[in-house]
């Protein structure tokens, strides 16, 4: 058995790795700094390390064609940044490579993992969206606008996938707030408590194997998520303006 994770030099997908390795699994584990890889490989058995920028379509592809096999039997996508500021005001290329990163790299693995697993009739395959997705968020509308994609792309796969009776489990994982680089590569702080990324990555993992389909970890996320169904859209993204701000 192997699992297949991108963005695993740091946080939530540094975290998977782990867990999984204890769990028997050979691992293959992309990002940009082959640093950390080889220092993760370092502790962990059983691992292929590739060097890849995932906001190249070109590397979706090469990761694609080094990564996949028989024994692959996880995808996870977990390679993702952010960026805060005013829309009319962040610099555009830096936009284009989280887009490419947070969605282009998404889908294509998606789709290319997909075809493999349906061709056997199994498989696993975890989006890491987040509790953005749920909603429009001024301020960081790039990012936010991402991980909507992410994770509408994942429930529609995954209804197609139950028409077939496939039994592919395909998961979208949407933590809130997580203890990881991304505040600083984003250039926020946390305005509501977060979650350490070993709980994200517990969360995530557990869910997937147990056949959820969206994954929120903490029961004061969930409930947070469940009540914005009570206030109206624009009152909603008028609230998420305000707790943007007070990350800048």
């Amino acid at each position: 058995m192997r699992a297949v994770i991108t963005g695993a030099s740091a946080g939530i997908g540094r975290d998977m790795a782990r867990l999984l390795s204890v769990r028997g699994y050979k691992l293959t584990l992309i990002a940009r700094r082959q640093d950390r890889l080889l220092e993760l490989a370092d502790e962990l058995p059983d691992c292929q390390i590739i060097t890849a920028d995932l906001s190249k379509p070109d590397a979706c592809r090469q990761v694609y064609r080094l990564a996949h096999g028989a024994d692959v039997e996880i995808l996870i996508n977990n390679a993702g940044f952010g960026l805060f500021g005013q829309f009319a005001e962040t610099d555009l290329d830096t936009e284009l490579e989280m887009i490419h990163t947070n969605i282009i790299a998404v889908h294509m693995l998606t789709k290319l993992f997909l075809r493999d697993f349906r061709t056997r009739g199994n498989g696993y395959i975890l989006n890491v969206a987040s509790s953005a997705g749920f909603m429009a968020g001024p301020l960081m509308a790039t990012y936010y606008a991402t991980k909507n994609y992410v994770l509408r792309l994942t429930q529609a796969i995954r209804e197609e996938l139950r028409h077939e009776g496939s039994g592919i489990q395909v998961a979208a994982l949407c933590p809130g707030p997580v203890h990881t680089e991304f505040n600083a590569v984003a250039g926020v702080q946390f305005a509501i408590g977060g979650i350490s990324s070993k709980m994200a990555a517990k969360c995530g993992i557990d869910g997937l194997l147990a056949g959820k389909g969206v994954i929120v970890p903490g029961a004061g996320m969930r409930l947070a998520l469940a009540a914005r169904h009570l206030v109206p859209e624009s009152v909603l993204t008028r609230i998420a303006y305000h707790i943007q701000k007070r990350k800048g």
